[in-house]
This record gives structure tokens, sequence and C-alpha cells, in this order.
């Protein structure tokens, strides 16, 4: 099957920003664990990327819909992030990691929506599946997740450092050879711009925001401490790469089929729905210290917890919202589920982990039975007739 050269130059970016996230996201906090910081400390300074990611992602996304050329704020977020990789080497006192956790958070996560809306907006224009396109960097994540996990085994922690700023480069390369993506004409904001994202905020938008944040919150303690609080219970570094990866094989099998079949026709309500009831069945059984065999399918349902939320937003973006408002979309779905929210579960993850162990799972349930409501509120909502089908 012919890659259309766009749908290419997309994958390759997605490719090259997973192979470092791959190594990142799970395996920094082994990094700092490795420099001596406590758990409760590792907490704060994660919560500090999140803040970061917070505060920058929805300035990132209006840059994005008002840009000349959408890969801008991509290239400059990706030089950034491996500069401040970089200015990680020499440092282990925790109040400049939380400094530079802060930026690092910013810099990294303020590149998914943007990105993601960039690519929605071309999968379109240029007709190609944004799924199997999203699905390679996720194929890229697992390929990180086995590498960096094997080589803290033989080198140690400070092995992550090195391969997220070898990495951080190949996505800053992958960025510029990203399509410029220019804008046919010149951005003209509508009076009633601000007025409408308000009602959108009152309605559809602010309960789609709630689920998605809600319930990918709950992947926080997962996201901080799994990898210790496994390594404790005597699971090696190559065999928790390894859980992390059979999560990201079933999420790339859903993100690939995702617009097919019955998939293809679920609404953005259901595939919330579907993941906050993934998250109560899945971290409830975690807490509970099943053995490695166990971990397997509980891992399975990541495709449902991450995925199928994931891609329910997506869709409730690319249906329900204007197109000069895509990204910013995007932006505050990033500042909420991987900011705020979670900044504030990374926090308590350190704590819980620290007085319960991987019994601290128990506490992502909270946020995914919330979420779940959320997600139930916009099927409700979804279902009313719309404004302009009223007489």
């Amino acid at each position: 099957m012919m890659v259309k050269p766009t749908a290419l130059r997309f994958a390759t970016y997605y490719g090259a920003f997973y192979l470092m996230f791959g190594a990142f996201l799970p395996y920094f906090p082994r990094w700092l664990d490795g420099r001596g910081l406590s758990p409760e400390w590792i907490g704060w300074i994660l919560a500090a990327g999140m803040i970061g990611r917070t505060l920058v992602s929805p300035i990132g996304a209006r840059w994005a819909d008002r840009a000349v050329r959408h890969r801008d704020p991509i290239l400059a977020f990706a030089i950034g992030s491996v500069v401040v990789f970089a200015l990680h080497i020499p440092v282990d006192s925790p109040w400049l990691l939380v400094v530079l956790s802060f930026a690092a958070g910013a810099l990294v996560f303020g590149q998914i929506p943007v990105t993601d809306a960039f690519a929605i907006r071309a999968a379109r224009d240029h007709a190609f599946e944004f799924g199997p396109v999203r699905a390679f960097g996720s194929a890229l994540f697992i390929v990180a997740n086995f590498t960096a996990g094997a080589l803290i085994d033989r080198t140690g922690t400070e092995s992550v450092l090195a391969w997220v700023i070898i990495a951080g480069g190949l996505m800053a390369l992958a960025a510029a050879w990203l399509p410029p993506g220019h804008r046919p004409t010149a951005h003209v904001p509508r009076p009633d711009e601000w007025k409408e994202l308000r009602r959108r905020l009152a309605g559809p938008l602010g309960l789609a925001l709630a689920a998605s944040a809600l319930i990918q919150s709950g992947h926080a303690f997962y996201y901080v401490v799994s990898a210790n609080a496994w390594t404790q219970q005597g699971i090696s570094g190559a065999m928790v790469g390894t859980l992390w990866a059979s999560a990201v094989a079933f999420e790339i099998a859903f993100l690939w089929l995702s617009g097919r079949g019955w998939l293809g026709r679920l609404s953005p309500a259901h595939l919330m729905m579907l993941g906050g009831l993934a998250s109560l069945v899945r971290w409830g059984l975690t807490a509970l210290s099943p053995p490695v065999w166990a971990l397997f399918p509980l891992q399975a349902l990541h495709a449902l917890t991450f995925a199928a939320t994931y891609v329910g937003f997506l869709r409730f973006t690319a249906r329900d919202m204007p197109d000069d408002q895509t990204a910013l979309s995007q932006g505050l779905n990033s500042a909420l589920s991987g900011g705020i929210i979670l900044a504030a579960m990374s926090t308590l993850s350190g704590y819980a982990f620290a007085s319960f162990g991987v019994g601290g799972f128990a506490f992502m349930m909270v946020p995914g039975l919330l979420g779940l409501v959320a997600a139930f509120g916009l099927h409700r909502v979804s279902s009313l007739p719309r404004r302009e089908n009223i007489d």
C-alpha cells in the first residue's frame, strides 16, 4: 500500500517523539530516584512538569490556531525540549529539578495537542487515516520501553537522560521535516469567538474536557511510581518495560482500528464511557499486587483507559469544534488532562506510594469514576437536539 508523503512526515515525527517519550514517561522517575530524590520530591518534581504543561499548552495551541505555518510551534517546542534535557545533566538539587521539570513539561507536552490538531487537519485535507499514523508513534514507544529498560538494568539510571537527549534531537529533526502547514488565509478573529467558546465550555465541551481530564489523570500513579513500585516487588527493569510495552501494544491496536467498523461509529461520549469503566477495573485490581502474569491482562485495558478516552476527545474536537478552535480545545484538554488534574494526582501519588505502596493504585479509581459520570453527562447532552435544529 502506497504511503502518502504527508502521512509519512507525520508518522516520522510521531515516531521520533514517542521514541523520546517512551523513555521519558516511565523511566524519568527512575532517573530522579537514581539522583537520590525521595518519593515525595519525585511527586513534586513531576507535578511541576504537569503545571508547566497546564500553563503553556493553551498558549501554544492558540499560537498554532493563528500561526501562518502550523509547524512553527511544534519545531520551537521540540528544539527547546532538547536544550532543557541537556540542562539536567549536572543537576541533582531538587529545587532546580522542579524548575527544569516545569520547563520540560511545558515544552514536551506542549507539542502533543498542537501536533494532534495539525495532523487531524492534514488527514482530512490529504485523505489519509490519522489512526495508523499515530499508532506508529506508539510502536516506537514500545521500542523505547524495551531498550531503555534493558539499558537501565545494564548501565544504571543515567542512561535514561542520555536516551532522552539523543531521541529528542531526532524529534527536532523530524519536526523540521513536517509540512509547513501554511494557512490559506490570514486568521481573522470572529467577534463572537470567545462568547461561543464560553457557551461550549458551559455545555458539551466542558463535559468532554471533564471526562477526558479525569479519566486520563487516573494514570498518574501508573506514570509516576509504577516503575519504582514494581521494581520493589522484585520485577526487573526489562520486565517493567515489557509491561509498559504490552499496554502500548493494545493501544496501537485500538488506534489502528479506531476509524473502522463499529469502533468508527462510536460517539465521543461512548468512547470515554468505556475508558471510565475500564479505569475502575484496571486500577482497582492492580492495587491488589497481582503476580506478573496477571498484570498483563490488566495492562491490556490501556486500550480503553487511555486510547478510547484519547480518541473520544479527538473525535469530539473533529465533530463539534470549529476549525479555528481545534488546537485550542486540544490545548485545553492537555492543560487539564495532563496538567492541573494530573499534577494534583501526581503529587498525591508520591504520598500514596510512600504510605501504601502499590495499594496506592486504588486512589486512581476516584477520578475514573468522576470521569465516567462526566462522560455519561456528555452522552445525555449530545442526545438532545441541536439548537439549530429546533424551530
